[in-house]
């Protein structure tokens, strides 16, 4: 391995991590800081609630930065107030009712004759009773940054990232806020099938969060949506006899282009993003003929493993003879939350896809106050967004109608503590029928023990 060119910031940098027991992640962050030379000496502060979880990643990312010959003060606390203070960034990644509580609302949509396809606020891991426990979480956290470090950049990565953004825009205007979401690297994705580099592409994919689309795409400074038509027409079929099914290149993502010109990408039609439009998932066959299967997609959490798999990194971490790096090799993970936090700390000028309010008409036709996702120049004067040329009318109303108008009657509901505004959010689902349908799912929701604080809320 050859020795990392050493260069550092002027300015003592500290990360705080909200939810750093999932290994996964908190593994990936700080190989990314070990080979992003300009920011070594800076202090991460892994913060969980799960001891055991938190000992162990703590363990391993300190070990990975020994062996890497970084010097990062990495430390673990389960005090959340402990963890922010002099924090200059704070990444938030933390899920509260973790996958038993999608299984135990999406179990109850089942019986209720709920599918995946459109249904963003029931089956998919941004439903109502998610969300409830999300936004009390993130008001809890921007209370304390704003009570002990103020001047941090907070980093939204725990999803609703489309809901939290426009809910916390909007109360906190004080607050330094930027969501993050790898969806639109699926950009990528798309370039390698298509034989591209990815140095070598350009693009806008503007949108919301969990709804972009491909609206520019240039290869070497050539428009590349010849070379995407000529896939389509000879190779794609062939791609589609050993892609997986859902995958963001299947034939209902090129169906959704032909309809509206401009390309899905990453999960806007995929079960990640919630699988729109319904119409591709009315029944088993009908998902069959487009290749889609968002309940094996979700497999994962649907019949979870019967053994944890943080018991393995638990197990790792506990044996000093296993090299850390030998089983997590030390190559960039390609997430942005590394480049964007020495963007801003080191001054050094870039381009991200962000998530951020649209207070400056980024997306046109997107409420000002509402959640965008598209480029913003990020440097040491924050994140600045770029407006884009926006999206074909069509799509907008589509945003107006799928997206912003569930995410404003779902946020008046929390705000009010309204049953009745929540009822209303269910009776816009795609597969409700009836109102006695809407009502059933919800009272079914709300009684689960697991649940008691949100049916308290909802009056």
């Amino acid at each position: 391995m050859e020795p990392i060119q050493r260069m550092t910031c002027m300015i003592d940098v500290k990360i705080s991590i909200i939810g750093a027991g999932s290994a996964t992640f908190s593994l990936a962050l700080i190989k990314d800081l070990c080979l992003t030379p300009s920011l070594e000496g800076s202090t991460i502060s892994l913060m969980d609630i799960n001891r055991e979880r938190l000992d162990a990643v703590h363990l391993l990312c300190k070990r990975y930065a020994d062996e890497m010959g970084i010097r990062l003060n990495i430390e673990a606390t389960l005090d959340r107030r402990e963890s922010l203070r002099d924090a200059d960034f704070v990444v938030n990644t933390a899920l509260v009712v973790g996958y038993s509580g999608y299984r135990a609302g999406w179990s109850i949509g089942f019986k209720h004759g709920y599918r995946f396809g459109g249904s963003y606020h029931i089956m998919h891991d941004e439903g109502f009773w998610i969300n409830f426990y999300q936004f009390k979480l993130f008001e809890s956290i921007v209370d304390d940054i704003l009570d002990i470090c103020p001047d941090a950049w907070y980093i939204q990565l725990a999803n609703p990232v489309l809901a939290g953004v426009t809910y916390l825009g909007r109360k906190y205007p004080r607050l330094k806020l930027v969501g993050l979401c790898h969806g639109f690297s699926g950009v990528y994705h798309l370039a390698e099938v298509l034989g591209f580099k990815k140095e070598d592409v350009t693009f806008e994919i503007p949108g919301v969060n969990h709804f972009v689309w491909l609206t520019h795409f240039y290869h070497k400074g050539e428009d590349a949506f010849p070379k995407l038509d000529e896939w389509i027409e000879r190779e794609a079929p062939k791609y589609w006899e050993n892609c997986p099914l859902s995958d963001d290149l299947g034939p209902k993502a090129v169906d959704l282009y032909k309809r509206f010109g401009v390309f899905p990408i990453g999960d806007t039609c995929t079960p990640g993003g919630g699988s729109w439009p319904w119409w591709y998932h009315t029944d088993d066959e009908t998902e069959r003929r487009w290749r889609e299967n968002p309940r094996k997609w979700w497999s994962f959490v649907l019949e979870p493993p019967k053994e944890d798999p943080i018991a393995k990194l638990i197990e790792i971490a506990k044996n000093p003879a296993v090299k850390v790096t030998s089983i997590f090799p030390p190559e960039k993970s390609g997430e942005i939350i590394v480049p964007l936090i020495e963007s801003i700390a080191c001054d050094i000028p870039r381009t991200f896809i962000v998530n951020i309010p649209n207070s400056g008409d980024f997306v046109p036709g997107v409420p000002r106050d509402f959640e965008v996702e598209v480029p913003a120049f990020v440097s040491k004067r924050g994140v600045q967004g770029i407006r884009t040329h926006g999206l074909p009318k069509p799509l907008i109303a589509y945003i107006l109608r799928d997206r912003v108008a569930p995410v404003e009657v779902e946020l008046e509901a929390y705000e009010a503590g309204s049953r009745e505004l929540l009822l209303q959010l269910i009776l816009m689902d795609p597969w409700t029928r009836s109102e006695e349908q809407a009502k059933g799912l919800l009272e079914d929701i709300l009684a689960l023990p697991r649940f008691e604080e949100m049916r308290r809320h909802y009056k």
